[in-house]
């Protein structure tokens, strides 16, 4: 099941792995691993490019950054196909993602002798580009005709767990989300109150905004790094956050 009807689908620029994690999840849709295993994977695969960066192994750092955006791809696909949705991986996909965003910009930060300032704001930078992206992309979706509602425009209630999760694990993880990701929503959602109003985005729009999302933050981080400007990639996330006011006067202006 696509995430969007034929009409709303977009060239996402920052979901390139989505046909490796189609592939990946095609081979495991008659095997016991669940959505869950391979979100554990792809987080393993986040820490081997996190040994990598440490170790100035750029190139290979690149490659399970890559991969990790790949199998990232996978795991709601294996849902799909096992028609398997679950708020568990939903937000377990989500808190893996912002650790380890914070993990591979601190290593980064490590490596070249960065303030913490210069961290902390390349890192709340990098939170509120993707907020932005996922704010539009989940009103999309929740607009689209039958498309995937799993994800919440407003995430201020604990849903109730669908068959086969644990309520208590969804209440547990949905607690963690709300505090590593509330402010970011809510700092987005000030930003462009009447978004949610809007009947849907235009794919020119979507795919300008997917610039934001995390496959292609990520992408820019693995070119970054073989070539040498890893000094480069914190200062460059503070900088490209001026495209945040940029896609929401856009928004405003001439979406509605």
């Amino acid at each position: 099941m696509s995430k969007l009807n034929a009409n709303d689908k977009f060239l996402d620029l920052s979901d390139y792995g989505r046909s490796f994690g189609r592939f990946f999840a095609e081979q495991l849709k008659e095997t016991r691993f669940t959505a869950i295993h391979v979100t554990l994977l792809f987080g393993i695969s986040g820490l081997i490019a996190i040994y990598c960066i440490l170790n100035q192994h750029y190139i290979l750092a690149s490659f399970f950054i890559i991969l990790k955006s790949g199998i990232d791809a996978a795991d709601g696909e294996l849902a799909r196909l096992k028609k398997m949705p679950s708020y568990t991986g939903r937000y377990l996909d989500s808190i893996f993602d912002i650790i380890l965003n914070f993990f591979f910009l601190a290593t980064i930060g490590y490596v070249t002798s960065a303030s913490i300032f210069l961290l902390l704001g390349a890192f709340v930078s990098i939170q509120l580009q993707g907020t932005l992206y996922n704010y539009y992309y989940v009103i999309l979706r929740n607009k689209s005709v039958g498309g995937d509602t799993t994800s919440k425009v407003f995430e201020y209630k604990t849903p109730t767990a669908l068959t086969g999760e644990s309520q208590k694990a969804v209440n547990i993880l949905f607690g963690i989300y709300t505090i590593v990701y509330g402010i970011f929503d809510k700092i987005i959602h000030f930003l462009d109150r009447e978004a949610y109003k809007v009947k849907t985005f235009p794919n020119w729009f979507m795919t300008l905004l997917s610039l934001y999302g995390l496959g292609f933050q990520l992408l820019i981080i693995s070119v970054m790094l073989p070539f040498g400007w890893i000094e480069f990639v914190l200062p460059f996330f503070i900088g490209y956050s001026v495209l945040i006011l940029a896609l929401i006067g856009i928004r405003k202006r001439l979406i509605s």
